[in-house]
């Protein structure tokens, strides 16, 4: 696998340009939705647009701590997590939670992105699925991540019948 899975999504875009549009974009994505929308399931075994969502908050925490281990050690291992197993639990949360978990942890690590300098960003990780990684590479998971997502959320009301 590669160091970031997401680059194809990505492609040449700027990745910190890209993190601080998403809880924009988000937003004018969720508008179209009515509560019980927020879950309906596009099939059986795929996400409503709440569980997104707690995904998004999950994730962002997830990456808010690989950040951060990695300017604080060198070359440290970073920690794959199970995003289904942690999804069984998504029911305990509301659309709104993940929302505001989401938005906060992001507006936190895009201030701590803004304070790296281009030594910090060349520093090494490894990850025991994607090789060897840097933060800077990170960085670019999480706007890829994020643009996976906006572009299933986009497609949503076709799936489910609100379009």
């Amino acid at each position: 696998m590669t160091a970031n899975p997401y680059a194809g999504d990505l492609g040449a875009r700027e990745p910190v340009g890209v993190m601080a549009e998403t809880p924009k974009k988000l937003v004018e994505l969720m508008d179209q939705f009515s509560a019980e929308q927020l879950d309906q399931k596009p099939a059986p075994d795929k996400w409503s647009v709440r569980e997104i969502m707690c995904h998004l908050a999950d994730c962002e925490i997830v990456f808010a701590w690989r950040l951060r281990l990695n300017y604080e050690q060198h070359h440290p291992m970073l920690q794959p997590f199970d995003q289904d197993g942690w999804a069984k639990i998504y029911k305990a949360y509301t659309f709104q939670q993940a929302r505001l978990t989401f938005d906060a942890v992001r507006m936190w690590n895009l201030a701590f992105i803004a304070g790296l300098s281009e030594e910090d960003r060349k520093r090494p990780a490894r990850h025991p699925e994607r090789g060897e990684l840097t933060l800077w590479t990170t960085v670019e998971t999480i706007a890829g991540h994020d643009l996976h997502h906006l572009k299933a959320l986009a497609e949503m009301p076709k799936v489910i019948g609100t379009a």
